[in-house]
């Protein structure tokens, strides 16, 4: 599995002056303070961590294999952070301030920046949003924090982050799904497939029972897709007939009958359809034992040779 250390396109121009180079051309928020630092040696233990960190998962396999790459190479690409009383507060790297740590380094490069909250918060959501490790469920609730924390329209929000809106629109429609189906998303027992699926659905009960039978019957995406599909397609309005024989006639022709062969008789009349096309009818009766049957054959005038 590859590791990419890098802190996503386009997030130097988050920090302009020529420390971190840019990496890709479309800017991507309005957050200009400078680094008052180029790269520096700073202990592990002088670094809290962000309050505001957007990410609160972090699988044990990619960080085994992050550790491993920091352990062989080195931390390569520098942490973001800013003075906080006797030490530092992260703004971006915890995943590498992390993988240092169990690493077993003492020190990581970091470059300091002037940053005010909103600042720190909004690059911790940029850079985290950037990467493609993020689960489906923290991508949504992060550009629900952009959008109400900063004022900004899904347009705005996804030229921050270097999104299509279409993108960005379809993901935060997870934020409105049900507490219940949220959580099967953050416990990983549906995918971000699963989720975009659910979130157009408009009933909040049907979101919850899809969801639930996805994850009972371990439905793929596109087997849920059918399923959802199916549910949606309008039933067939049945087709217009018209009896041939009237019920009460009908009625009375069972009576008779089944005084005549004394045995149940059921009687479906024949119909005509809309188009004039006939629908054949069918005439039952019952018997218990090969001699009831006999006796019917006798009624019927038909005998077993």
């Amino acid at each position: 599995m590859s590791i990419k250390h890098g802190l996503g396109r386009g997030l130097g121009a988050l920090i302009n002056d020529g420390t971190v180079p840019a990496g890709g051309t479309p800017p991507i928020g309005t957050v200009s303070k400078k680094a008052t630092t180029g790269v520096l040696k700073i202990p592990i233990r002088k670094i809290r961590k962000n309050p505001n960190q957007p990410r609160r998962t972090f699988p044990e396999e990619t960080m085994a294999d992050l550790t491993e790459s920091i352990k062989n190479r080195g931390v390569l690409q520098p942490l973001l952070v800013r003075t906080a009383g006797d030490g530092y507060e992260l703004i971006a790297g915890e995943r590498r301030l992390r993988a240092s740590a169990a690493a077993g380094l003492a020190e990581v490069p970091a470059i300091i920046m002037e940053a005010t909250d909103n600042d720190s918060l909004e690059i911790a959501l940029i850079e985290n949003l950037q990467r493609e490790n993020l689960n489906i469920l923290e991508e949504a609730e992060s550009y629900e924090v952009l959008a109400n924390k900063f004022n900004l329209t899904q347009e705005q929000v996804a030229v921050r982050v270097g999104k299509a809106r279409a993108t960005v629109t379809n993901i935060m429609r997870i934020m409105s799904l049900p507490v219940e189906t949220k959580q099967l998303i953050a416990s990983d027992q549906l995918s971000a497939g699963h989720a975009k699926l659910l979130a157009g659905l408009e009933i909040k009960q049907e979101q919850i029972l899809f969801a639930q039978r996805a994850v009972k019957e371990n439905l793929s995406v596109r087997n849920l897709e059918k399923l959802i599909q199916k549910a949606r397609r309008a039933p067939r309005k049945p087709r217009a007939t018209k009896d041939d024989i009237p019920s009460t006639h009908i009625s009375h022709l069972s009576d008779k009958l089944h005084r005549h062969f004394g045995t149940s008789v059921r009687i479906v009349p024949c119909k005509t359809l809309a188009n004039g096309k006939k629908v054949r009818g069918t005439l039952e009766l019952d018997f218990y034992s090969t001699d009831d049957l006999n006796r019917i054959l006798d009624l019927i005038g038909i005998t077993i040779e």
